[in-house]
């Protein structure tokens, strides 16, 4: 057949749907890298790299590329892209590689005409790169051998002093820069305990030299900043076994771009996917899945992501053997599957009904579903029944207990803290916001401006449990930014942007929070305080002593002639949708209530250099709160009603090496105060709560709670509980995800085997044991009672049949306690410890 009648048929089948038309790969093209480039140093200086580049994303290294320079005079160029300035001027680096060529544009200044080396651009990061002012050496507090600098460079004027004034000067020799001690103790030449960190024969060496030579110039008060930096390229697609290089440049303020790779640090967010091959950018692929590479320089973080797709071969998301549905339309399933296609990874086929139904009760409401509800939903043939059943639980008030008691955590109700009346009219208002279902953001808002009685207005004990200003900005960047910012009270953040100007601007914002009746203690008295903003107050900033315009972080500075309380601004700020950390953590921390894991992790982590599992589910999460007003039910509603969320934890051949990419659904163990209530709940004795324990261990007596009180509805984590203290509750004691344990220890297994929380509760009169036994039903019905009680199923038909044998066989006397074993070996099961 010719062409011409082959694309003709094609054609017809195609339009009578019997051939599906495949979409056309995208095509390679070859780049050079990075395609701007300013030399200011004779001889060897930076380097170009050829790139291939498919639907713009890097796919790999061009090997074998050959270089050309336009003009030799000016520049030369390495077979390995290196380049060697020799005039001023501009030319152009030329590389050929498979018949295909692409060009970057250099230009090489005069530097007869230019300033020399800059102590801020340059030598300083020639410090940090070799860590000399890390925190294990001169940058410690204490500094080393006599010399300290400030931590990563972050006081340069402080530097310069140290380097040049300090110690008679005897550190630089700018008559012979070679005898100098900042040349000698790093190369070794002089005894130094750091060991050798700097090479004679490097650039970074003669770079120093020249500086020290030309007089060891301080920071330039006309000097442009630093902008911006950036990491060249930002996305890799790489398999296994495969290498890449990164590029980092610095954008400065007077449209000035230099290459700083050699002085950039590098990081690898996950060292079982991609590992450092050198110090200047080398990345080795050694894993599946998608990772990070972080390039810090000069407070500055950028990050290029890798994804190296798994082997399974003929593993399509949703189009695999199980051929696994998706809900259309859904952004969560959009996203999701998006990634498990690029990955290479099969979806989980969906979880039956019964695992749902038990699922979705206890994501939703804390609480097992009861028997009947499960033999209801089983039963019902409705094809909506499941968003039927998500409906339902959304507008129930056990929905309000558990998620006023999830917040109760970020919030720190803790009567440790705070006195009892305090605690309770703390607790109580969470709780009727989340009621209310107030969107998150006129909630934060609420808390950030409150004022007034403690006992009256109950959001304004937020401010009470942290009462320095400097504590208030800790935890309020951590609890609804997910940042952790405490680094940056005593220097810059070591590995994140965030200055200690900036933190002392923030934390300014705070300067003028009053509370009436705060004293020494906030325990003391009967709990009243009344919270205002002072007319006047600062911060000062303990490194120059001097009051920063308050700010918020990466926001503009408040004005001298703003009278309003400085809180309404931040809140302004923070609850804005263009505030890149807001709406992120809050849509990190709901994802994470639901699957254990968050899109981030850890779930309160944040910063910069801890990226997204998948990006694109977090951005899809984020514009569907902000489309809905910050309504978290909403929010809610979309995940869980996504067949990401609906999956089944049964693991298949295909994602059997995914931990985090939600092909299937992950079990966890419950939590400890979920696992109290469905014990209680299953053998019908709940917990009895009726004392508070305080910080220093004092144990007092509470009427707060009477009998039937479920451990959600606890106003604080000070109530004393051998089992939720066992099984990891959140003492509140800091915002940080990391309060609460999921971890098993020997200590809970012999609680649930000996202690008295399971078997004083199985031996109880009053509980479903005694109910089951008197029910005088057949031990088919009752295997079956006590299946749906503890596991919210129905046993099969084999565990029927051997329960039902075994009971045939247990005389009479003993019935009971053979009926106690069945639910103690049910309730003591994996099945019902952890959600799945």
């Amino acid at each position: 057949m010719n062409g011409f009648l082959r694309a003709v048929f094609l054609g017809l089948a195609w339009w009578l749907g019997a051939v599906p038309v495949r979409a056309a790969e995208p095509r390679e093209e070859l780049r050079v890298v990075p395609d701007r480039l300013e030399l200011r140093e004779r001889g060897p200086g930076s380097r170009v790299t050829a790139l291939r580049f498919s639907g713009g994303i890097c796919v790999g290294m061009a090997e074998g590329v050959r270089f050309e320079s336009s003009d030799p005079r000016v520049l030369e160029v390495g077979p390995d892209g290196e380049l060697r300035s020799r005039s001023p001027g501009e030319c152009r680096v030329r590389a050929y590689w498979n018949q295909e060529s692409a060009e970057t544009v250099v230009r090489v200044l005069d530097t007869e005409s230019d300033a020399g080396w800059s102590f801020v651009r340059h030598v300083l990061p020639v410090l940090s790169k070799a860590n000399c002012n890390g925190g294990g050496c001169h940058g410690a507090v204490a500094g080393k051998g006599g010399f300290r600098l400030s931590l990563s460079g972050y006081d340069p004027a402080a530097d310069h002093l140290s380097i040049t004034r300090e110690a008679l000067g005897r550190r630089i020799e700018c008559g012979d820069p070679l005898r100098s001690l900042l040349l000698t103790k790093p190369t070794a030449a002089a005894p130094h305990k750091g060991g050798r960190r700097l090479d004679t024969g490097s650039r970074d060496y003669r770079l120093l030299a020249e500086w020290i030579a030309g007089g060891a110039e301080g920071p330039r008060a006309a000097e442009a900043a630093l902008e911006r930096i950036e990491v060249i390229p930002s996305r890799w697609r790489l398999p296994k076994g495969g290498r890449a290089r990164l590029l980092v440049q610095a954008h400065y303020a007077d449209g000035r771009v230099e290459d700083v790779t050699r002085w950039a640090k590098f990081a690898s967010t996950d060292e079982s996917l991609l590992r450092l091959s050198d110090s200047v950018g080398g990345v080795e692929v050694v894993g599946y899945g998608e990772g990070a590479v972080t390039a810090w320089f000069s407070s500055r973080i950028v990050m290029s992501r890798v994804q190296s797709p798994f082997p399974a071969a003929a593993a399509v998301a949703g189009d695999g053997p199980s051929k696994t549905p998706w809900r259309a339309g859904n952004p969560v399933d959009e996203s999701v599957r998006a990634q498990l296609k690029d990955l290479r990874l099969e979806a989980s086929p969906l979880c039956d009904d019964a695992t749902f139904l038990r699922r979705i009760h206890l994501d939703l409401t804390g609480l097992p579903p009861t028997p009947e509800q499960v033999l209801a939903f089983l039963q019902d043939p409705s094809a909506g029944k499941r968003d039927a059943v998500i409906d339902r639980l959304l507008g129930s008030s056990e929905y309000t207990d558990y998620w006023a008691y999830r917040w109760s955590d970020v919030f720190l109700v803790n009567s440790a803290y705070l006195r009892p009346e305090a605690v309770k009219r703390y607790y109580q208002w969470l709780r009727g916001e989340v009621e209310r279902n107030t969107p998150w953001d006129q909630l934060v808002r609420n808390v950030l401006t409150a004022r007034g009685g403690s006992l009256e207005e109950g959001a304004t004990n937020f401010f009470a449990v942290h009462q320095e200003p400097e504590s208030m900005a800790e935890n309020v960047s951590q609890a609804f930014m997910g940042l952790s910012i405490n680094c940056a009270k005593c220097h810059n953040h070591p590995l994140e942007k965030w200055t200690n100007d900036q933190y002392y601007a923030f934390a300014n914002l705070f300067a003028r929070v009053r509370a009436k009746g705060w004293g020494g203690d906030v325990r003391s008295g009967d709990g009243k305080r009344t919270l205002y903003n002072a007319p006047m107050g600062e911060v000062l900033q303990p490194r120059t002593g001097r009051v920063l315009p308050a700010a918020p972080l990466d926001g503009a500075p408040v004005t001298p002639e703003e009278t309003r309380d400085r809180r309404e601004i931040l809140a302004d700020w923070m609850t804005a949708p263009s505030n890149p950390y807001f709406t992120r953590t809050i849509a990190n921390r709901i994802w994470a209530a639901f699957f254990g894991v968050g899109v981030v992790n850890a779930v309160d982590d944040l910063r910069l250099s801890n990226p997204a599992t998948n990006e694109a589910l977090m951005e899809a999460l984020c514009a569907h709160l902000v489309k809905h007003r910050y309504d978290l039910k909403e929010l809610m509603r979309m995940i869980v009603q996504s067949a990401t969320y609906q999956r089944s934890s049964e693991v298949l051949p295909a994602n059997r090496a995914d931990g985090r990419y939600f092909s299937r659904y992950y079990p966890r163990r419950l939590m400890a105060e979920v696992l109290c209530d469905a014990i209680g709940a299953a053998t019908g004795v709940p917990e009895e709560f009726s004392q508070v324990q305080l910080e220093d261990g004092e144990l007092r007596k509470t009427e707060f709670y009477p009998k039937g009180t479920r451990a959600l509805q606890l106003y604080d984590s000070a109530v004393r509980s051998y089992f939720l203290r066992t099984f990891g509750r959140n003492a509140r004691a800091i915002t940080c995800d990391c309060e609460r344990s999921n971890q098993p220890s020997v200590v809970q297994a012999l609680h649930l085997s000996n202690g008295s929380t399971l078997n004083g509760k199985l031996g109880a009169k009053e509980g479903a044991v005694s109910a089951l036994m008197e029910s005088a039903q057949d031990w088919s019905r009752m295997v079956e009672s006590v299946f749906l009680r503890c596991l919210s199923r129905l046993p099969t038909d084999a565990e029927r049949a051997s329960y039902e044998a075994l009971f045939k066989e247990v005389p009479e006397p003993e019935r009971r306690s053979a009926l106690e074993d069945l639910f103690w070996a049910l309730l003591t099961s994996r099945e019902f410890l952890f959600q799945h």
